[in-house]
């Protein structure tokens, strides 16, 4: 029988290289078909489970050396009991304690009505200052009091008559007025919606589904945080709210005259219906006219920019073709409105990725940084979302007496280990340029003692 016809039948055939070879003594290569398997040799473990157990008792305790912490009865030298954080003993930030003679005043935020701080979040700036000082304050400015008159005036009046945007050079203090703003409006019984970074709402930092009967782009988890965080800071205010329309979602219909917060709690326990909740209680905002109702963002022109979230053939989706930011600019055009409110926004110019667009520049009469000729495409989207917007231009300088008082804030956060006298602060200040983030951050922040 051959070879080839034993291996296709099955049968072993064992036969050493020689009967392999040919009669001439010619070299022939050998086939190993059925060569038979050599059992693997078992290599004993080294592993012994309990070796050297006797020896590890036997060791000392390690020393930590250098690491070890100081016992605190050590700490009696005076050098150690000189930075001992007091109370900082302030003014409260309260509307009837704003006035003109207020201005240039440091004020703490009130603790038992600051929610907007915890649930909404701050922008990233602020965040770092709260970090350092002892408690969440601001400086009453000029500009402080200016604002606040705005909002007294919109209390009885729509918002598309008043659409603020805060403008200025980088670090003058645009996030702290509208921080500011939204404080004033908390303690005034306003219904609050605060979003301190609009930047997160276009740059795909979250799950986004496709809805086809808007046809735009939800955010579920997004507006599902966003209502809870309303919920928390104006919980006590929508009690007494109905619904004037009728919902007929699936897990749980809402019908005209229920509860409002019947209707957030939909979207707070259901995350896909999330987004459509969140457009509902916007329209149920806009038609009740108990409360006026404040409308704050801040990184305002990132909802002028292209996101970064990519469509099904991974083209760039546009930011009004998202939910959530296509809603905010209905509000901020005058598409629709609050009965009572304002909508106020501030420009961002920190993240270069998100900078105000030519169409959102000339609607706000600044100077372009980009060619404006005519020549220029402008997208007719962006064109009609950003007619009618009002331009509030924030000093770029503190005046020296609002600097003062910033410095004594500082000073008494214990914060500096510099004296305290007019020619150092004449010298940060003139090294600031009277800018508020740099006379802080490069001026006063450079003496900060770890």
């Amino acid at each position: 029988m051959s070879l080839v016809t034993a291996l296709r039948t099955g049968r072993a055939v064992h036969s050493t290289p020689a009967t392999l070879a040919s009669p001439a003594g010619a070299a022939v290569q050998t086939r190993g078909y059925a060569a038979p398997v050599k059992n693997a040799k078992k290599v004993s473990s080294k592993f012994r489970p309990n070796a050297g157990k006797d020896n590890r008792k036997k060791q000392a305790a390690r020393d930590a050396g250098l690491f070890r912490p100081m016992s605190v009865n050590n700490l009696t030298n005076p050098i150690f009991q000189s930075e001992q954080r007091t109370s900082l003993e302030l003014p409260t930030f309260r509307p009837e304690a704003i006035t003109r003679t207020a201005a240039t005043t440091a004020m703490a935020f009130p603790q038992d009505e600051s929610k907007a701080l915890k649930a909404y979040g701050l922008p990233t700036n602020i965040l770092v200052d709260y970090l350092l000082l002892r408690k969440p304050c601001s400086i009453v400015r000029e500009a402080t009091v200016d604002v606040l008159d705005r909002l007294d005036q919109a209390a009885g009046s729509s918002s598309k008559e008043t659409r603020v945007v805060f403008t200025g050079k980088s670090g003058c203090g645009k996030s702290y007025l509208l921080l500011q703003a939204v404080q004033y409006a908390i303690q005034k019984e306003w219904i609050s919606l605060y979003i301190p970074r609009a930047i997160t709402l276009v740059n795909s930092s979250t799950s986004y589904a496709y809805d086809a009967r808007t046809q735009t782009y939800g955010q579920p988890a997004l507006a599902q945080q966003l209502l809870k965080r309303f919920v928390d800071v104006n919980g006590a205010l929508i009690q007494s709210l109905t619904v004037q329309g009728t919902y007929p979602f699936d897990e749980r219909p809402v019908n005209n005259g229920a509860p409002l917060a019947d209707l957030i709690s939909v979207g707070s326990e259901y995350p896909h219906q999330a987004p459509t909740v969140l457009s509902a209680l916007f329209d149920e905002l806009s038609k009740q006219t108990r409360y006026p109702v404040l409308l704050a963002i801040d990184d305002f022109q990132a909802l002028y920019c292209m996101s970064q979230y990519r469509d099904p053939f991974f083209r760039a989706i546009k930011s009004y073709h998202l939910t959530l930011p296509r809603t905010l600019l209905e509000f901020a055009n005058g598409k629709k409105a609050f009965a009572r409110g304002a909508v106020i926004g501030a420009l961002s110019t920190q993240n270069t990725t998100y900078r105000a667009p030519l169409e959102l520049v000339e609607a706000l009469g600044l100077e372009p940084t980009v060619p404006s000729n005519p020549y220029v495409h402008r997208e007719a989207e962006l064109v009609d979302y950003a007619k009618g917007l009002e331009n509030f231009h924030v000093p770029e300088q503190l005046t020296v007496d609002e600097a003062a008082a910033m410095f004594d804030l500082w000073h008494q956060s214990k914060a500096l280990h510099i004296p305290r006298g007019d020619e150092m602060f004449l010298a940060k200040y003139t090294e600031a340029g009277g800018n508020a983030r740099e006379f802080v951050k490069k001026g006063l922040l450079q003496t900060v003692a770890m």
